[in-house]
């Protein structure tokens, strides 16, 4: 003890001589040996568990079960288990020809179409397809991006297995003087097209620029295995952004909490009417305002437009005192809850007069969500269009009053999702009984049962996709109608049978 006690004194008088403490230095070491311990511990067990949930031997999932059943979590924290993901097949390694840049052209839908088909024009000549550039000059003038609308991370990934997609063009090829091939593809055209005219010119430039993609690969006449990746792109591969689906699937809950729900497209829009020339219901003035809007955009410009004509051929939009009369036509009860799947309608609330007051629960996005869920969204029309898109598809029963590219698109998809109850509206007839009924030469029995016939057979039932083979800017949109890929649950000879049945030499 003696000893020892002189230790410690030796100690601490060589401490006190200017030196450092000893005792506080061992004990900060002590202290640093154990936090260090600590993390490594906590550290090598952190990768146990990793590898558990990779591997799943049974030892490692007992040790994630019991820390999960001890550790105190909160319950804000506590979240319903998602089902993991299906795994990624395998990437396709394949020598790439090149590098294919597209810029879509059109609103939304006419933007998605043509992306389903440029990745199967990738597909076909084995080239890199580059992440799609989007329309930013059109009427809306959006300014979003690819990202702003779709989820790219799984549009890259979805579809590895058929065609590489990269974000942007490798910088050996965005030095100043690299020369990029720009042109547009000839529209409607069959893969003999794109492997006899297009894959040459990679031989010379590495990387082609199509700068418009509307419409450009064939309705018919193309590769079931290409008909059916066009399929896959567009019912899974192309999702939205985690923000705007939450946001849809919100407007869609909110809406089936009030019951069923008919989606109206209303395509009674400033720019519909501008580009179609047709201006029946609207004021003098009115009509001009339209006609000096088509003239301002020089791919609108055309002949000098006779309204009424087109009208009567059937190549108007209805306008909403028509779609009210029709509605009520088909048997559309005053109770029922009305969702317009569009944009500004021309004429605002003045023009939704008669469709209000013949369905009293008429709504739109802007009514039931709050100002500051839509702000994100705000001049950003794509976006909200996306919006519609979804609830559309989701609805009891969808009526488009105008063939657009939202119209044959979500008709298409609710047909890929059990042939959903879609009204077609064949606005040829619908112009002529309701110019009968409004001059009195009808009665409202007599056009009810007019209107009801005209459309027993266009309720989005299993039919062909007619084809003119001299005539493909006629024929039926593949997208409205991809007969290739409604085989799961159907009869497949029957649907495939119906093709040719519609079939015009």
């Amino acid at each position: 003890m003696e000893v020892r006690s002189e230790g410690v004194q030796v100690r601490c008088e060589k401490a006190g001589s200017g030196g450092p403490p000893v005792i506080g230095r061992t004990r900060l070491q002590v202290w640093f040996i154990r936090i260090c311990s600590s993390i490594l511990l906590w550290t090598g067990l952190v990768q146990l568990l990793t590898v558990g949930e990779l591997w799943q031997p049974h030892f490692f999932t007992n040790i994630t079960y019991k820390i999960t059943q001890i550790t105190p979590f909160p319950v804000k924290v506590q979240l319903q288990a998602q089902p993991p993901p299906p795994p990624l097949l395998p990437a396709r390694n394949y020598t790439s020809n090149g590098y294919l840049k597209v810029s879509c052209n059109g609103g939304l839908n006419q933007m998605r179409s043509a992306i389903c088909d440029m990745v199967a024009v990738a597909r076909l000549l084995n080239l890199t397809l580059v992440v799609p550039e989007l329309d930013k000059t059109s009427f809306w003038a959006d300014p979003s991006n690819f990202e702003d609308i779709f989820n790219v991370k799984h549009f890259i990934f979805s579809l590895r297995d058929e065609v590489r997609i990269v974000k942007r063009v490798p910088k050996r090829f965005r030095k100043y003087g690299y020369k990029v091939f720009k042109m547009p593809p000839v529209s409607w055209s069959n893969e003999k097209y794109y492997l006899q005219q297009i894959l040459p010119l990679f031989g010379k430039f590495k990387v082609l620029h199509f700068n418009k993609t509307d419409a450009r690969l064939a309705n018919n006449g193309v590769s079931l295995d290409l008909q059916k990746l066009r399929c896959r792109v567009n019912f899974q591969a192309l999702k939205f952004t985690p923000q705007i689906e939450s946001l849809g699937q919100k407007l869609i809950r909110i809406l089936q909490d009030r019951g069923a729900f008919v989606a109206l497209h209303l395509r009674y829009e400033m720019d519909m009417l501008a580009f179609s020339g047709c201006t029946h219901g609207c004021t003098k003035d009115e009509a001009e305002e339209l006609k000096v809007l088509r003239y301002a955009y020089p791919w609108w410009r055309e002949k000098e437009i006779v309204s009424e004509e087109r009208r009567t051929q059937g190549l108007c939009p209805l306008t909403p005192e028509e779609t009210a009369l029709v509605l009520q036509a088909l048997g559309f009860e005053k109770e029922t809850q009305i969702y317009i799947a569009a944009g500004e309608i021309y004429g605002s609330e003045r023009r939704l007069a008669a469709l209000r007051a013949a369905f009293p629960r008429l709504v739109r996005k802007e009514m039931l969500l709050d100002p500051e869920e839509l702000q994100q969204f705000q001049n950003h029309s794509s976006q909200m269009a996306a919006l519609d898109f979804m609830v559309s598809v989701a609805s009891n029963t969808f009526v488009p009053t105008y063939d657009g590219n939202m119209a044959k698109v979500v008709a298409g998809h609710r047909r890929y999702l059990g042939f959903k109850k879609t009204i077609l509206l064949d606005r040829k007839r619908l112009v002529e009984v309701l110019d009968l009924h409004q001059n009195g030469t009808l009665s409202w029995n007599e056009f009810a049962v007019a209107v009801q016939a005209a459309h027993e057979k266009r309720m989005g039932q299993p039919t062909g996709r007619r084809v003119i083979s001299d005539k493909p800017k006629e024929e039926d949109y593949f997208y409205a109608n991809p007969r290739e890929c409604l085989c799961e649950g159907t009869n497949c000879d029957y649907l495939l049978g119906l093709s040719n049945l519609s079939s015009v030499q």
